[in-house]
């Protein structure tokens, strides 16, 4: 399904880009990890390439200047090109308006939003250059499509998200690159509910489930599988496409 594709996933040292990552393996890929946790970068590496894969990673904060090009020549160093890109890390710093500072709206917008543009620019620059077309895919949120309380620079900055998948995906069909978004809702990840204890957790984890149509909350592996399709051969004609994996939560 992926077979002998180079994809860089940002924020794959845990949780929703450890699992792309994985997947993308097992589908038959060739991974770029990055994260800023040297630590669990190189254990996923490991555990990739123990298991039969090919994976390099690449220690960087999506925020610093440079950090794109380094994973894209890391890339081509190891592996001698990009096919596929998937932004994934993200912060959630929650807060009303009044509640959000400037450096947490700053922060948000910075890894959410301008590292998305940033590593996005840099990828289709190569995929130019090697001129056989490519994807990207963005994790986005559906609270990038709907709106959300007491999350405001998260939500916009996940809206901001959509529009650049959007604009992005209608600027590069004529190179062949095509350009999505995958939308999780609430996700079984450290993210969600990390200030409660275990049992409270699970707790909450089950009140968010209930509210759902589907009646459950994603797993990491929910929206990697998501992932691997927009990536793969499967997708050919798909672009610009922003989809929900959210049990049903934007379609009420």
């Amino acid at each position: 399904m992926l077979h002998n594709l180079v994809v860089a996933i940002t924020g794959a040292t845990s949780g929703i880009g450890a699992a792309i990552a994985e997947t993308c393996v097992t589908r038959g890929a060739k991974v770029v990890i990055t994260g800023r946790n040297q630590v669990r970068g190189c254990s996923i590496r490991d555990q990739i390439v123990a298991s039969g894969g090919e994976a390099v990673f690449c220690q960087s904060d999506v925020t610093e200047d440079g950090a794109a090009e380094q994973t894209i020549a890391t890339a081509i160093t190891h592996f001698g090109q990009l096919d596929a890109l998937v932004n994934n890390a993200g912060v959630l710093i929650p807060g009303t308006a009044p509640q959000c500072s400037d450096t947490d709206w700053d922060r948000t917008i910075a890894t959410n939003a301008t590292a998305v543009f940033r590593f996005s620019r840099s990828a289709v620059r190569q995929m130019q250059r090697q001129g056989t077309g490519g994807a990207i895919v963005n994790i986005a949120s559906d609270w990038g499509l709907v709106g959300a309380e007491a999350a405001v620079a998260y939500a916009a900055s996940k809206g901001a998200v959509v529009q650049l998948t959007r604009s992005m995906a209608l600027d590069h069909a004529r190179d062949r690159i095509r350009i999505n978004a995958v939308c999780p809702g609430d996700t079984d990840t450290a993210m969600l509910a990390a200030d409660a204890s275990p049992g409270d957790r699970a707790r909450r984890i089950a009140v968010l489930a209930a509210a759902l149509p589907l009646g459950r909350v994603a797993t990491p592996r929910d929206v990697a599988a998501a992932v691997a399709f927009l990536l793969s051969p499967d997708a050919a004609l798909i672009t610009g496409v922003c989809l929900p994996v959210d049990a049903g939560n934007t379609a009420r």
